[in-house]
């Protein structure tokens, strides 16, 4: 009977035994940094995603901040413009008015004492009908003005007796006629007095109120 000697071989397998288990035992590990690894990756990764997506909204919605404040400008200026033009468009709509009456007056007492003829041509400033003397002073202060008495009552602003200002114009019928035909023009110049050419005086002024011009009165217009 052949003697074994099993304490050899038992320490060697017990040395093999105890490697194989280093072994798995390290290949766990590294299997275990690698999945923790892999995750951390993954974290991070998705960190920054995570970042930049928080970015881009943070961007986007400071861009959105800005842009309603420059819409605030905007409608601020807009708005500061539309009252900028409004009272503009006040001044020009009293003041001025004002200020060319006063001119069409003084415009048209230069020509006192011109004589009247009747048809008198337009392009001439030595003589005056009722109508060419009211379309030569308008034109000088910038208001174009048809030619004749009758178109002339249509242009403007209908305005009454009580109503009539300095530097409207005045239209009467014929004199004892009960006609509204316009036969004459004259311009309002304030203090109850008529700015006109007629017959023998030519350009002159007139009182209006208790005379027969105010029973010839048929209407006034404003074109100023």
């Amino acid at each position: 009977m052949t003697k074994r000697n099993w304490k050899g071989t038992t320490t060697t397998v017990v040395a093999i035994l105890m490697g194989t288990s280093l072994l798995m035992n390290g290949q766990a590990y590294a299997a275990s940094e690698t999945s923790l690894t892999s995750t951390t990756t993954q974290n991070l990764d998705q960190q920054s995603v995570d970042d930049q997506n928080n970015q881009q909204a943070e961007n986007e919605q400071l861009d959105q901040m800005v842009q309603d404040g420059m819409n605030i400008d905007l409608t601020a200026n807009e708005e500061s413009t539309t009252v900028s033009n409004q009272n503009k468009q006040s001044d020009s709509n009293t003041a001025p008015s004002s200020d060319i009456a006063d001119q069409v007056i003084s415009e048209g007492l230069k020509y006192k004492g011109v004589p009247y003829k009747f048809g008198s041509s337009k392009k001439t400033t030595r003589t005056f009908d009722c109508s060419s003397f009211t379309q030569r002073v308008f034109k000088e202060v910038g208001v174009s003005l048809p030619r004749d008495s009758r178109q002339q009552s249509k242009v403007g602003q209908k305005v009454s007796k009580n109503q009539l200002q300095k530097g409207d114009l005045v239209f009467f019928r014929s004199y004892g006629s009960s006609s509204s035909r316009i036969t004459h023009v004259a311009i309002y110049a304030g203090d109850n007095k008529l700015l006109h050419t007629y017959g023998k005086p030519g350009v002159t002024t007139t009182k209006f109120k208790g005379t027969s011009w105010e029973k010839r009165f048929e209407l006034g217009r404003r074109v100023i």
